[in-house]
């Protein structure tokens, strides 16, 4: 049985434990201790160490750390003081623009699951080989704050970079993409208007910034009751007749179909959108 996909990380500031501990019981998937932006640089060491402490156990929901910008001076530190702990789930690789500096933290961490961040015109041109670079690399995504700062973009103008970003993932045999964060934590109706467009561009997911986001998040990316039965049909096609290639009613079927058709069951196992 395909087991159901995470929809929901939650990032939390790396220097107020408090918080992270309330992400913990939050409902998310998965949480996103982060080092980088949310924690200012006289907190740096702080964070770090209390990062350290938390991930010297396992959690009941997986936990994944997002370091400092790779080419800086605190991404070093980082790692050496994650990688290798019990509660580290993955690590979460921001402003990435090479493939080689994948290859090179495979080899640093000991083959940790890592997901890139693209945020820069070079790091989406970069896509494919970023998410075919090495094994260990698990997941792309997007961080389009940096990105639209990048491009001089409107929301609507990074379209094509999103629609390239899920290409690459999928291209590469990763899970699809989730979305970049919606920064305004009260604009709870924008944050479900995004969610389904991100639905259509072929998003899984999203990532928030606040509990408050994750229903919203959670029950935009369920499975309807008609999307349900489709993939129902789908799955008992292909399993009555050994991957047949055809519906009832005339509709092919492939291998990609039918793999979409579980990972919508497995989906609907959390529920339905209605």
């Amino acid at each position: 049985m395909t087991a159901a996909p995470a929809l929901t990380w939650l990032y939390a500031p790396g220097d107020r434990p408090g918080t992270v501990a309330k992400a913990l019981t939050s409902g998310a998937d998965a949480v996103i201790v982060d080092l980088e932006d949310a924690v200012a640089d006289d907190r740096k060491d702080y964070a770090r160490a209390a990062t350290a402490e938390l991930l010297g156990r396992r959690h009941p929901v997986p936990v994944h750390v997002r370091v400092n910008a790779l080419d800086g001076p605190h991404a070093e530190p980082d790692l050496r003081a994650v990688t290798g702990l019990p509660g580290l789930a993955g690590l979460r690789l921001p402003k990435v623009t090479d493939p080689a500096a994948i290859v090179r933290l495979a080899e640093l961490t000991d083959s940790t699951p890592l997901f890139a961040l693209l945020e820069s015109a070079l790091g989406i041109e970069h896509a494919y080989a970023i998410a075919t670079a090495h094994p260990a690399l698990r997941g792309i995504a997007l961080g389009e704050a940096d990105l639209r700062a990048d491009l001089g973009a409107a929301d609507t103008g990074l379209d094509w970079a999103r629609a390239r970003v899920v290409c690459a993932a999928r291209a590469a045999g990763l899970a699809p993409p989730t979305q970049s964060v919606h920064a305004d934590v009260l604009d709870l109706d924008g944050l479900a208007t995004t969610c389904a467009h991100g639905r259509t561009l072929g998003f899984l997911g999203r990532a928030a910034i606040h509990p408050r986001q994750l229903p919203v998040i959670e029950r935009a990316y369920l499975p309807t009751v008609e999307e349900i039965a489709a993939a129902e049909e789908i799955v008992k096609a292909a399993e009555s007749n050994q991957g047949a290639q055809a519906l009832p009613d005339g509709r092919f079927v492939d291998a990609a179909v039918v793999a979409g058709a579980r990972r919508t069951l497995a989906l609907s196992r959390r529920g339905t959108r209605t």
